[in-house]
């Protein structure tokens, strides 16, 4: 018996037909790639033109472009795939299509359209007569940093997150743009869930059609509150449905730049106590314009009346940084957009549910991250567009409740720079705060005094010394006092003190005679300090800053016996003619 051997297949002896054959195969396996393919957002580095589009409702769809070189097919299909979104933008129309590329929107209206729009404004301070003509999945412009661009994310390793979104009768086209954005720009792989939360709406359009809406979503849950709970209450009963390990919370009227999620959930891995928000681009409530930019952000702080302030990055933050990608440590948020680890949002005590509505909330938890050994952050990389009503389309009339409790179990003795500014406060009923102040107990938080030196050293802390501050009352004129009532919150420097009737509510008529001899107006920031205007003899507020480094010694002020004096001429003093002899009354 021979035997067995293998064979050879002689040379050139059906080779055509192996050629063939192996040609075949990867052909095959070439369109497979091709067909499954991911439908992602375009990769920064990859070449070809980015998407763009716009179109109406529903999940969007539509490929993109596929990448010129072979030799990068493996590398880019990979990212690819881990950056692929819930959804696709549907395909660009035309780049001259209304608000696309976050381009400012202006409609061509007769009479009974600028009628319509007007009322659209009035009912949500927003313009939804424009805002329903957008589309529901407009791209938005590129804001990101170079360096952020460039980033790479592991993908596998980064926590899922729920997206929560809480509403009370919002406008259609403004909650399910918002819906889009977030499905149609954040990764499949990273995304649990959107859990709408819908706050005791009682518009038609939020009942069953937006249940049959949102049933053709996938990953998208509509829960409902019982009762009317605020915004507080409402989005705890998101968190307590939320399955991701991160919660981010939205608001229910943003627009979602491409890659805003990797950044904050990447640092969220990276260290779990951070609380970290993107950076909030306007969106401008009349025309939708996306004012957004990739130049430095800014970080919020608060004024000595509890409300939440922009200002600049400063000096010691950029010693710290090493990097313009890295995070920016925030003294306050301003607590629409941000992600926390659920499992920290728990063991800091979540929300205080005390708070009703809305308002100084973001204050609250603001203090209590930092106090109680956590970080709050910004990240230069994350891009997430707002729509900053025309102003507040509800009352606001728990806020001043809210922020008391804040001042209450957070603030220590500084609590009384606030009522010293806001008097009627004291009367304010606020509720218990005896759990809030044992859980600050528990945590073993710090004081407010090393908040205010170590995370908050720029902010200017009044002297209030007894008998130097309250109302400037005039003596000459019975029961008037100086008044200062900017009408630009972000403009404050610049206008003259008028005499108006004390109505003993602090605020506007609230000023400081401080240890350097300024009349300090700092209920609001920045603080402005009186001068007297060059030429006059009238009380112009300048900021503080520039009293010092520009204003001529000449025209600054003393309190000699409770009366008011100006330099007048060189080695000369005069009392001043206008606002005569002033006395400062306590409040």
């Amino acid at each position: 018996m021979r035997r067995g051997r293998r064979g050879r297949v002689p040379r050139g002896a059906g080779g055509p037909l192996a050629v063939a054959a192996a040609a075949l195969l990867v052909g095959l396996g070439a369109l497979g790639l091709l067909l499954l393919w991911p439908r992602g957002p375009p990769d920064p580095e990859e070449p070809g033109p980015s998407g763009g589009g716009g179109g109406g409702g529903g999940g969007g769809g539509g490929a993109a472009a596929l990448p010129e070189s072979p030799s990068l097919a493996p590398e880019v299909a990979r990212r690819r795939l881990l950056r692929r979104p819930v959804y696709e933008k549907p395909p660009l129309g035309a780049e001259t299509e209304l608000g696309e590329l976050g381009r400012p929107a202006r409609l061509e209206l007769d009479e009974e359209g600028r009628r319509r729009q007007e009322e659209s404004i009035a009912r949500h301070q927003i313009n939804i007569y424009l805002s329903d003509r957008l589309s529901l999945h407009r791209r938005l412009p590129e804001r990101r940093l170079s360096q952020c661009r460039e980033k790479k994310y592991d993908y596998y390793s980064l926590p899922k997150t729920s997206v929560i979104i809480a509403f009370y009768n919002e406008a259609w086209s403004t909650l399910l743009r918002t819906v889009h954005s977030v499905l149609e720009t954040s990764p499949d792989i990273l995304l649990e869930e959107v859990i709408l939360v819908d706050d005791y709406s009682d518009k038609v359009h939020l009942k069953e059609a937006l249940e049959n809406y949102v049933a053709n979503l996938r990953k998208v849950r509509l829960i409902r509150a019982n009762k009317r709970e605020g915004l507080v209450r409402a989005r705890l009963l998101g968190a307590s449905a939320a399955k991701g390990d991160v919660l981010t919370f939205l608001d229910c009227h943003c627009e979602c730049h491409e890659e805003w999620l990797e950044p904050l959930l990447e640092r969220i891995k990276e260290e779990p106590s951070a609380v970290v928000c993107p950076i909030i681009d306007v969106i401008d409530w009349n025309t939708f314009e996306y004012l957004g930019n990739a130049g430095e952000p800014q970080l919020g702080g608060f004024d000595w009346r509890l409300v939440f302030t922009w200002h600049v990055i400063p000096q010691r933050e950029h010693i710290r940084r090493k990097s313009k990608t890295d995070v920016i440590r925030s003294p306050t948020m301003a607590g629409g957009l941000f992600a926390v680890n659920k499992n920290y949002f728990s063991y800091l005590g979540s929300y205080d549910t005390g708070m009703e509505v809305w308002g100084g909330e973001n204050l609250e938890f603001s203090f209590r991250i930092w106090q109680c050994g956590g970080s709050l952050e910004i990240h230069p990389c994350s891009h997430v567009g707002h729509v900053f009503p025309k102003q507040a389309p509800y009352s606001r009339a728990k806020a001043l409740a809210n922020s008391v409790r804040a001042a209450e179990v957070w603030m220590d003795s500084y609590k009384e720079l606030y009522y010293h500014r806001n008097p009627h406060a004291r009367m304010e009923p606020y509720g218990d705060v005896t759990e809030r102040r044992i859980l600050r107990e528990k945590l073993k938080c710090k004081d407010f005094k090393w908040y205010l030196e170590n995370i908050y050293p720029e902010l200017h802390v009044p002297e209030d010394r007894p008998g130097y501050f309250g109302m400037l009352k005039n003596k000459g004129m019975a029961n008037y006092c100086f008044d200062y009532n900017p009408p630009n919150e972000h403009d404050i420097a610049g206008l003259t003190v008028i005499l108006y009737p004390c109505h003993g509510m602090g605020q506007n008529q609230f000023f400081e005679y401080t240890s350097n001899n300024e009349i300090r107006y700092n209920t609001r920031h920045p603080e402005v300090c009186a001068a007297v205007d060059q030429g006059t003899d009238y009380l112009k507020m300048y900021l503080c800053q520039d009293i010092v480094q520009n204003i001529p010694k000449i025209r600054n002020l003393s309190l000699e016996r409770m009366e008011l004096y100006s330099t007048c001429r060189p080695k000369s003093v005069c009392k001043l003619n206008i606002m005569f002899t002033m006395a400062i009354q306590h409040l």
